[in-house]
């Protein structure tokens, strides 16, 4: 089995992401190539795909054995996490990214033999950087998350969600979806999905739920939160894959088994 140097592709990693965010800030009032994906709401850019591109290459050029995990089209076909795996999103908020120009992130994670060692979120126009090692805590630029709090009841919590999963659809009963929005303290949603894991490892939120999202916007972020004392698990109550679209929920433990038992139903 081969060793993983964490603090080696720590450093090497972390030079990247925030050469990456420069990019991005130098050219953000440039004019946008925007195409679409699976439906009209889901945006690409040029953007996106050059700093996909930039990550690709420099991986593979300082390790080539390692895979690429990722969301454009410059990564490998990954159906396992034996061995070093790189999991990316290069613009985690695209929408934010050409409608505000604010409020995006980079997402990127390292994990070794299905172990998440490296998370970094790093807010690009805040110039906010979320990062940790496993085993290390967590940390916002220099300074140190504390630990979520010991104890959360859900009546006094805050939660992240999209409001499209209170109305109709086809992969939650929506009905209990709005009964847990009332169970709570107030509701948010930023459209930058690694960026609502920074917060929940911040402690300024308490719980995420999301039906969606794929390994590339969710596994940075849920190493952040494993270091704070969070817990991120399928919405059946199962382990993440971090390898397929995954309906999750993200909260305090104190909360997690109740908003999953009393208000998630899959259809």
């Amino acid at each position: 089995m081969s060793t993983f140097k964490q603090e080696a592709v720590y450093q090497q990693a972390k030079k990247w992401v925030k050469e990456a965010g420069a990019i991005i800030r130098q050219a953000i009032d440039q004019p946008r190539e925007v195409d679409t994906k699976s439906d009209a709401n889901d945006l690409v850019t040029e953007m996106d795909k050059k700093i996909e591109q930039f990550f690709a290459e420099n991986i593979r050029d300082t390790y080539p054995t390692d895979r690429i995990l990722s969301e454009e089209g410059f990564g490998d076909e990954v159906k396992d996490l034996t061995g070093t795996v790189w999991i990316i999103d290069p613009i985690d908020g695209t929408m934010n990214f050409v409608h505000q120009k604010r409020t995006f992130s980079i997402s990127l994670a390292v994990y070794h033999n299905g172990i998440g060692e490296i998370g970094f979120v790093y807010d690009v126009m805040a110039d906010m950087l979320y990062h940790a090692k496993r085993g290390a805590g967590a940390y916002k630029n220099e300074k140190k998350l504390t630990p979520i709090a010991d104890h959360k009841k859900l009546s006094e919590s805050i939660l992240m969600l999209n409001t499209f999963w209170c109305t109709s659809n086809n992969k939650v009963n929506d009905e209990k979806i709005r009964k847990l929005v009332q169970s709570v303290r107030g509701t948010r949603t930023y459209g930058s999905a690694a960026l609502e894991f920074a917060y929940l490892a911040e402690g300024i939120v308490d719980s995420y739920i999301s039906f969606k999202l794929h390994p590339w916007d969710l596994a940075a972020g849920v190493i952040l939160f494993d270091e704070v004392g969070g817990k991120t698990v399928q919405a059946n109550g199962k382990p993440l894959t971090f390898l397929n679209q995954d309906p999750m929920v993200s909260a305090h433990p104190d909360i997690i088994d109740q908003i999953i038992n009393d208000y998630i139903e899959l259809k």
